[in-house]
């Protein structure tokens, strides 16, 4: 089966994406501006050769722009440029967004940028290239859209995107499990840093303070079984919205299952490490969790307009949730090591779309009804 023209890929979207995550993970943590000291503007776009590098660095900067390079190349091709183009499309633009962030880090007085990285992201990107051109001569790229057209409705790009970066959310730590969209906290900070100087927000940044000081320390059972279990539900639900129903729909609430117990599984592992990978397991997130299973299965009859509305409300739910639990200490060490640690270099992949997975999943399904999805 021949890829037709202009068709719609969920290529392009998580193209954007990984784009402006890799701008935030280079140009982290966006303080300190200033002009490199007695540098000429030769020099600066010349780069300089690094200090030092190690072998998690080289195969950090190769891997971190693997998948841009891959998914570069297949959204081109999947809107109709020729395999060729769309390749030599793909290197250009990956590596003159390596080249442009190494530039613009020398401003950044916390980062080291090098030419050799900028060779090694280079490097990165053509070996994703030639690996989705790979998939694509041994005819894969096609398979999967036979099997998408069976599978989803057309116009499913978007949500499959979003059940795509569901589980790069979940590695970064939440406050519990599948509990995506904590970001009330981060808000809190802005806002009071916002406030320090000003006189006539004191009373304001003092109630802020207050409210904070005075939350509770742990969420109450009721709460905590109910994260996991609408944070399963949640992805469920977009995945109707797009499904035909059917036999199809009861692997994608298994499938979804397995992707969530894994990413936060690998997340705590990353944070306290492979000895307490399963620490993130309470006695009650095991029942929420076969709860959520058993209520997504029962859903999976819904129509996908229907599914749509009730995944709104599932979203809503858990964000009001997850806005409620307090920053244990076990959560605060699990997101030092992140942010301190080697993990930095994948702290704002996860991190920004752990924030906004919620709400950019709320404002698909409010289009899909908007736009009338079939039922």
């Amino acid at each position: 089966m021949a890829l037709t023209a202009r068709q719609r890929s969920s290529a392009a979207p998580l193209a954007l994406v990984y784009t402006a995550l890799l701008l935030y993970a280079s140009l982290y943590p966006f303080s300190g501006w200033r002009w490199p000291p007695g540098l000429m503007p030769g020099p600066l776009l010349a780069l300089p050769w690094p200090p030092w590098r190690d072998a998690f660095d080289v195969w950090s900067n190769v891997l971190g722009y693997l998948p841009l390079g891959a998914l570069l190349y297949v959204a081109q091709v999947r809107s109709g440029r020729a395999t060729w183009r769309a390749a030599l499309l793909a290197l250009l633009a990956g590596s003159a967004l390596s080249y442009a962030t190494e530039v613009v880090q020398q401003f950044l007085p916390g980062r080291v940028p090098s030419r050799v990285d900028w060779a090694l992201n280079s490097a990165g990107v053509a070996a994703g290239v030639a690996l989705a051109a790979g998939l694509h001569a041994l005819g894969l790229l096609q398979r999967w859209q036979a099997v998408r057209e069976r599978w989803f409705v057309r116009d499913s790009a978007g949500a499959l995107s979003l059940l795509a970066l569901w589980p790069v959310g979940l590695l970064f730590p939440t406050p519990a499990p599948l509990g995506l969209g904590h970001v009330a906290g981060q808000l809190r900070q802005w806002l009071l840093e916002a406030l320090a100087d000003v006189p006539w927000a004191a009373s304001v940044a003092a109630r802020l303070q207050a409210s904070e000081a005075a939350g509770p320390m742990s969420l109450p059972p009721a709460s905590e079984a109910l994260v996991p279990l609408l944070g399963l539900m949640a992805p469920c639900m977009v995945a109707f919205s797009v499904t035909r129903r059917g036999w199809r729909r009861p692997w994608l609430v298994l499938g979804l299952l397995a992707l969530g117990v894994a990413a936060t599984t690998l997340s705590t592992a990353l944070g306290f490490g492979p000895a307490n990978a399963l620490a993130w397991v309470t006695p009650l997130t095991l029942p929420a969790l076969a709860l959520g299973t058993l209520l997504a299965l029962v859903c999976a009859l819904l129509p996908p307009r229907a599914a749509s509305g009730l995944g709104l409300a599932i979203l809503g739910a858990l964000v009001v949730l997850v806005g409620q639990a307090p920053v244990d200490p076990y959560f605060a060490q699990s997101l030092q090591s992140w942010e301190q640690g080697r993990f930095i270099r994948f702290h704002g992949l996860a991190l920004w779309i752990g924030w906004a997975w919620p709400y950019a999943a709320m404002a698909w399904l409010l289009s899909r009804l908007g736009a009338g999805a079939p039922d």
